[in-house]
């Protein structure tokens, strides 16, 4: 009953919100966390074993991958970054025939989640609107440039006067010509969802984004408010979906209409705010994953207002030699 954190990174955090709810019931049990470079990774040197791994587009990846979750009895994967979504979701079914499970949405929904204009085309199936996209010879400014699949801000920009627009904004084909939503205007939500085994929404908790830094929130407050009801309403089912998703909204500070932005289908570096409030989705994957118990609705299991205020930290590990 081993659980792995995967592409661990700096998820500190999220590996001790999984090690705390994995030994409340099974005591004996461990959370690994894997990596390229894991030495120099703080999620690794946490938690209770680390294991190095390559990139996710070398060959040898699930060989690996595979051989290591057996080594160490490990039977869960939890997945956080985007570029080991795809992969892990085409090869599920090899993972199962080696006895291991992975928090993963099906591949067609990630697929949708990866491109940003499939993602607003699946929006407004369902009834969210979304910032206009323009032609690149019909525009109005300011705007914002983003990649189809980009990730963690890289490649955006926002434009407010035209000699700011340079040919590689419209030779590059993968960025989009966004409507710009003010922030002078707008409020910034990422939502932290959950959904079960029965891709069935069991909560939404909605985190304001005060401050940001390479793309990850440093500072955020949870906040019941018009999104609760709005996401329970038209995203209540989402075929394929499972697990963590991340999804962002803009919330017009006037009117209160809302605009969707982007799904990822993964913890997001905030989710630990939403943890500390008391949305416990490392619990309900362990419940849903290992015991086999459903996952009820509950969307008032955790704390409004709450303000999450990040700061940096020192891990050190001794006898390094690099």
């Amino acid at each position: 009953m081993n659980i792995l954190i995967s592409s661990a990174g700096r998820r500190v955090s999220l590996v001790r919100a999984f090690q705390k709810e994995l030994k409340n019931i099974y005591p004996k049990s461990k959370v690994y966390a894997s990596d390229a470079n894991p030495v120099l990774s703080a999620a690794c040197q946490v938690a209770d074993g680390y294991f190095e791994v390559p990139l996710q587009n070398d060959p040898n990846y699930f060989s690996i991958l595979i051989e290591k979750c057996k080594e160490y009895g490990i039977s869960l994967i939890i997945p956080t970054i985007d570029a080991e979504l795809l992969p892990l979701s085409k090869h599920i079914e090899l993972l199962k025939k080696n006895g291991i499970q992975a928090v993963i949405s099906a591949t067609k929904f990630i697929s949708q989640c990866r491109d940003k204009r499939q993602i607003h085309d699946f929006f407004k199936s369902n009834g969210v609107e979304t910032a206009h996209e323009y032609e690149k010879d019909n525009y109005e400014l300011p705007l914002f440039i983003k990649p189809i699949d980009g990730s963690r801000s890289i490649d955006t920009y926002l434009i407010r006067k035209q000699d700011e627009l340079k040919e590689y904004h419209f030779a590059n084909e993968k960025l989009m010509f966004l409507q710009y939503l003010d922030h002078d205007t707008h409020d910034e939500f990422t939502c932290d969802l959950y959904y079960g085994k029965d891709y069935k929404l069991k909560t939404v908790v909605p985190r304001k984004r005060l401050e940001v830094r390479d793309g990850e929130v440093y500072k955020a407050l949870t906040a019941k408010n018009e999104l609760v009801p709005y996401i329970k309403e038209r995203l209540n089912f989402i075929e394929g979906a499972v697990g963590c998703l991340t999804a962002q909204f803009f919330l017009n500070k006037t009117n209160s209409k809302i605009y969707g932005i982007e799904i990822n289908p993964r913890f997001g570096g905030g989710y630990p705010l939403s943890y500390l409030a008391g949305a416990n989705f490392p619990k309900w994957i362990i419940n849903e994953y290992f015991l086999g118990k459903s996952v009820e609705e509950n969307f008032d299991c955790w704390e409004d207002e709450l303000l999450m205020i990040r700061y940096d930290d020192e891990i050190l590990v001794h006898g390094y030699k690099g």
